[in-house]
């Protein structure tokens, strides 16, 4: 008869200090890096095609869908990062609609990577998604996007990380970089969700917590009362229950994602027991000024160092591929000046046309509309300003000074343009322009062939010259 193995303590593991992305080193080296190295790191957005090749169902009407890009190339991105994504929920011949979803996976496993999208019933996108992503459909991205993310290297890694409902997305991918990485980290989740069976990723959680000992999990049932088995937290967000599951929360840097009321309390309820605000990292679209200054520092920064990054992942690849035998039929992604091209191979079925958005009905970018559409000088004209904004649906000219931002111009006037974030990131605020030049300073909000198609976003635009505007 064998006897039980009698379990025994085992020493705690012995770590470096603090956390250090992969690619940190990469870019403060001087040492001239290879190009594959260089390829890792999250310079700045990119817009590429992406195949679906798994989709995991979670627990809260969630649902996760596991990509790799079609060119082959690894995407590199921020933990806590989104990518904004074309879904074509109205067919082939009419534009898709742009959503963006938070990264759910790790940067550290880069050759996928996924997304996490909760089904709202009276949602237009997600039920789409839910009931037309299969492994094999390819979608049209751009990202990564957001300011919202983790230090590239912290010595002290101490963290309060906070969500509720779909906002554990951004939070399970930083959670899951720390696991990977070797270091000192101290990390603490609060997780608030419905009902005790609508905590998504909760085994993944549990295993973390069991096996990492620098991770503690603690879920909350909200509002809602709590049933005989349940054994954690229940009420809404409190400082107390702060205090209860991090006590030097204000030794510590607190990420929250949820929605805005469940933000807007955490913020208050932080700044209550004593974390300072430079400490307190929210999921907001409405940018705040750090938020711009960051995105502004990282397009620089990828401006400088583009072309020296293409170069040696083109001296890289030619150098590999050069070497294997002809016979084996490798694939292989190609290379140019401008970077990564659309792998080679079999054809993939698309679900989202590569052709550029339809124009305007009877309008083509960068023209007049013609005769028989309405005569913008018999419109009534509010507002002052140098330059004047006709709104051709609405049939209102607005006076406009080249300073201004048109989105808050429109608004004024009464113009309705829906908007989300305002600073050019998320891309819900998208019109054509008919006629007349803008100078736009968006943060990956629209993409290339929207711009040449005469869209742009009045929220992060200002007019250069008298516009006509399809509002």
């Amino acid at each position: 008869m064998i006897e039980s193995m009698a379990l025994t303590a085992v020493p705690e593991a012995q770590r470096i200090s603090g956390l250090e992305m992969p690619w940190n080193r990469v870019l403060g080296s001087t040492e001239g890096p290879a190009g594959a190295a260089r390829a890792l790191g999250p310079w700045h957005p990119q817009e590429f095609m992406a195949e679906c090749v798994e989709t995991v169902p979670e627990a809260g009407g969630m649902m996760t869908f596991v990509f790799r890009r079609t060119d082959g190339a690894p995407l590199a991105f921020r933990p806590g990062q989104y990518l904004n994504i074309a879904f074509p929920v109205n067919g082939e011949d009419h534009d898709p609609v742009d959503r963006s979803y938070s990264l759910s996976s790790s940067p550290t496993q880069p050759w996928t990577f996924s997304v996490t999208v909760k089904r709202d019933p009276a949602g237009l996108v997600s039920p789409w998604v839910h009931e037309n992503v299969r492994p094999g459909t390819v979608l049209d991205m751009l990202g990564p996007v957001g300011a919202f993310h983790l230090p590239d290297a912290d010595r002290r890694a101490r963290y309060l990380l906070l969500a509720a409902g779909a906002g554990i997305t951004p939070i399970m991918s930083m959670l899951r970089t720390i696991h990977s990485l070797p270091g000192h980290a101290d990390v603490v989740v609060l997780y608030h969700g419905a009902e005790p069976r609508g905590f998504a990723f909760h085994q993944e959680l549990a295993y973390i917590a069991a096996v990492d000992s620098r991770v503690k999990v603690f879920y909350s049932l909200g509002d809602r009362s709590a049933p005989g088995d349940w054994e954690g937290l229940f009420g809404r967000l409190s400082a107390a229950m702060i205090d209860e599951v991090a006590p030097d929360a204000n030794g510590r840097q607190v990420y929250a994602c949820g929605p805005e009321g469940y933000l807007n309390t955490a913020t208050a309820l932080l700044n209550e027991v004593g974390v300072d605000d430079t400490s307190i990292h929210i999921e907001f679209f409405s940018g705040d000024r750090q938020t711009i200054l960051e995105y502004e520092a990282e397009i620089a920064l990828a401006g400088e160092i583009a072309e020296e990054i293409a170069e040696e992942i083109a001296v890289s690849a030619e150098e590999h591929y050069a070497g294997q035998p002809a016979a084996l039929g490798l694939y292989e992604p190609g290379y140019d000046a401008d970077g990564t091209l659309e792998a080679a191979g079999l054809p993939l079925e698309t679900a989202d046309p590569s052709s550029p958005c339809p124009e305007a009905p009877g309008v083509e970018s960068g023209t007049v509309p013609e005769a028989g559409s309405p005569d913008a000088s018999t419109f009534d004209t509010v507002g002052t300003g140098s330059l004047t904004l006709s709104f051709m649906r609405t049939g209102l000219n607005v006076r406009i000074n080249p300073e201004e931002r048109i989105l808050g111009a429109a608004k004024r006037a009464g113009v309705r343009i829906g908007a989300n974030c305002q600073e050019g990131m998320c891309g819900s605020c998208k019109i054509v322009k008919l006629s007349g030049d803008v100078e736009m300073n968006h943060q990956g909000g629209i993409r290339a062939r929207e711009i040449e198609a005469g869209k742009f976003l009045p929220c992060c635009s200002t007019a250069r010259t008298d516009l006509v505007i399809d509002a």
